[in-house]
């Protein structure tokens, strides 16, 4: 996994929508990624619910949140609308499979998805936290926003 203090790897990912996001785009903005296996896996599905039920919090804190999977566009489609996520972007990593977790090095090839893994970037685009949770664990969000305001 990249160190503390390294600059994020740029990338380009399709959205739930079908929309591209990329890094660049979010220059300014503080972004975290949060990866996560599996859409329609219980504990997944929390911690997307985590973010997008605070996404005016990170909103006010100057934060965009992506939630980062293995599955395909129409997958992240059809569980964003199951879960009620509609703020928050859930980014396709399907094709090169795991491509950008792979980059960052928190993909676990022996199960062919990313772990668990929140990484937080500065408005520059470094690496300013990270940490890996147990797969059966929801991250706590609320560390992340206490880290978010302890920058402020």
């Amino acid at each position: 996994m990249l160190p503390i203090g390294s600059q994020a790897i740029n990338f380009s990912l399709k959205d739930q929508n079908d929309s591209v996001v990329s890094l660049e785009s979010l220059r300014g903005k503080n972004v975290l990624l949060s990866f996560h296996p599996l859409a329609f896996t219980p504990v997944c599905e929390e911690q997307m619910k985590s973010l997008e039920a605070n996404f005016d919090t990170f909103k006010s804190l100057n934060t965009v949140c992506l939630g980062i999977s293995i599955d395909s566009v129409y997958c992240k489609k059809a569980w964003a609308d199951i879960i009620g996520v509609k703020n928050t972007s859930l980014l396709a990593d399907f094709w090169p499979h795991g491509g950008l977790a792979q980059q960052y090095g928190v993909f676990l090839g022996d199960f062919g998805f990313s772990g668990r893994v929140n990484i937080l970037l500065d408005e520059s685009h470094k690496i300013i936290f990270k940490k890996i949770y147990p797969i059966k664990e929801v991250p706590d969000i609320n560390e992340i926003i206490d880290f978010l305001k302890s920058k402020k």
